[in-house]
């Protein structure tokens, strides 16, 4: 009987650990860190928490995920650089990332889905606005808008995103396009991880390096 309590209590440590998004077996990224899809799969650097993510050609396609994170299972360091080439192949554009979330979060009914990090989206909502938002990606939780250049279908574009000091810096094509200073910057336990996203579009992305800002 003890046994089996222990075991128990084992099995329910284990499980708020993978709610918080916080494993072990997630390393930090102390360098620099790639990954330019040409396997074949996802493979084990990867969490898909419902579908809608394949590799094809040498790029990750993303379609249909409604919410449904792509986590990369190791864990960002507070300061880091983020470099990624993206395209939309559908004039609705729809580009998204989460940065800093718990990697297990998603969204389970497709109704509101609020982030557990940072959500940057380029070309949202039919590709009317652009958006770095904290949590929600409606009224208070949008941080920083602007509703021009929207998506060219089929332009590959370049990401080029860093955080410092709670100052999250995006540019695209090396121009600025967005940026803001989190005065409560997320981070630690429940906040380390980062994520492609996608509801409907087709978008591909390419190229992710990721390494400390030091």
């Amino acid at each position: 009987m003890i046994g089996l309590r222990k075991a128990l209590a084992l099995a329910l440590l284990a499980g708020a650990a993978f709610a918080s998004g916080c494993r072990p077996k997630d390393e930090l990224i102390t360098s620099e860190w790639s990954d330019s899809f040409d396997q074949p799969e996802l493979g084990p650097s990867w969490r898909d928490t419902g579908g809608g993510y394949r590799i094809d050609n040498g790029r990750l396609v993303a379609a249909g995920a409604h919410n449904h994170p792509l986590w990369l299972r190791k864990r960002l360091p507070a300061d880091v650089v983020i470099e990624v080439d993206a395209v939309a192949n559908s004039p609705a554009g729809d580009i998204k990332l989460e940065l800093f979330g718990d990697g297990v979060s998603f969204d389970p009914d497709q109704g509101a889905y609020t982030a557990s990090g940072y959500v940057l989206i380029f070309g949202g909502w039919r590709n009317t606005l652009s958006i770095i938002c904290r949590g929600n990606e409606h009224d208070d939780g949008r941080k920083v808008t602007r509703t021009e250049p929207r998506v060219i279908p089929g332009h590959t574009y370049h990401f080029l995103i860093t955080r410092k000091a709670g100052l999250i810096d995006w540019q695209i094509d090396g121009v600025p396009f967005l940026a803001w200073q989190d005065p409560q910057p997320l981070g630690g336990r429940g906040h380390e991880y980062l994520a492609f996203d996608d509801w409907e579009s087709e978008v591909f992305f390419d190229n992710l390096v990721i390494r400390p800002l030091r």
